[in-house]
């Protein structure tokens, strides 16, 4: 299938936490809404993000790409999780009301992944995309952050490198669980593959009908 060519806009979305910046690709008669964000000190040009982001239009969804508002005051750390996720929270409840309640997908690359997890239950997404999900803090495999990847609450694809010093998902972790070989935390080093995984879930798990 050809996907027509998406229309970017960029809008501010008002959070009790802050502004928080939304960059839209929409298409007619979207599929389904595709919210992703960053990583911790990240921003949403990342390669992982943007081979999600064209994936998904390739699918026929509309993708958000959010800018969450520590970023946009210029914080490197997101701070407290559950400010965080309320602001996440209000920003989805803004664009899904926008593109007219289509099934919700969301995700992110390492924090955003995170956050993706933790909010999916509050949201109502259909579905999570989890890119190099932190399992872990470098070197310190005692504090699992596995339960977050668990708690989702609806079908998770997590994309991770087969050298991420994060640590990497297991089977029992996501429904569908990719290891790029030779690849890092920053999944930098085969987009197309991160694109492909992607494609194929989409295609495999979501597009069906239920």
């Amino acid at each position: 299938m050809t996907a027509a060519a998406p229309s970017t806009a960029e809008r501010t979305v008002a959070t009790s936490h802050g502004s928080a910046v939304v960059l839209l690709d929409e298409v007619p008669r979207p599929a389904f809404l595709l919210a992703l964000t960053h990583g911790a000190a990240g921003g949403v040009a990342a390669p992982d993000l943007l081979a999600t982001r064209g994936a998904a239009l390739a699918a026929g969804g509309a993708v958000a790409r959010v800018v969450q508002p520590y970023r946009v005051r210029g914080a490197r750390a997101p701070g407290s999780a559950s400010r965080q996720d309320a602001a996440w929270i209000e920003v989805i409840a803004t664009l899904w009301r926008a593109v007219d309640a289509i099934p919700l997908i969301q995700g992110g690359r390492s924090n955003g992944a995170r956050l993706a997890c933790r909010t999916a239950p509050q949201v109502g997404a259909r579905a999570v995309i989890a890119l190099a999900f932190p399992l872990h803090p470098p070197g310190h495999p005692e504090r699992s952050r596995r339960d977050e990847l668990r708690a989702a609450g609806a079908a998770v694809l997590a994309v991770s490198g087969s050298r991420d010093p994060f640590g990497t998902p297991g089977s029992a972790d996501a429904g569908q669980v990719v290891v790029l070989d030779g690849d890092g935390h920053g999944l930098s080093k085969n987009p197309a593959a991160v694109a492909a995984a992607v494609s194929a879930w989409l295609r495999e798990r979501v597009m069906k009908p239920a």
